[in-house]
């Protein structure tokens, strides 16, 4: 049986991130409409850009957070596994 691995996060970051999420959720809703309207082909991919932009400074916030509490505690505990973890998602990120 696989136990569901979980991340407890500061208020404020949540706070914080789920913020962040709903504006590029925003961004994306903006953008299908421009599709949806047959708008100029290079201010969509401007949008994408600007809406991936943000999304990628969510998850640099989440990898720093990982990095923070969830791997200096895994080291802490010499779960030396947890380095193996963060290189594939690192890669994956790459």
């Amino acid at each position: 049986m696989d136990i569901e691995k979980t991340t407890l996060r500061e208020e404020e970051l949540q706070k914080a991130l789920i913020s962040r999420l709903n504006r590029i959720e925003g961004q994306v809703r903006g953008i299908k409409g421009m599709i949806e309207k047959d708008s100029y082909c290079d201010d969509v991919l401007n949008q994408i850009t600007a809406a991936r932009a943000a999304l990628n400074a969510v998850g640099v916030l989440v990898l720093e957070n990982h990095m923070r509490q969830c791997f200096v505690e895994k080291i802490r505990n010499g779960e030396d596994e947890i380095v193996d973890e963060l290189m594939t998602t690192i890669n994956k990120i790459l």
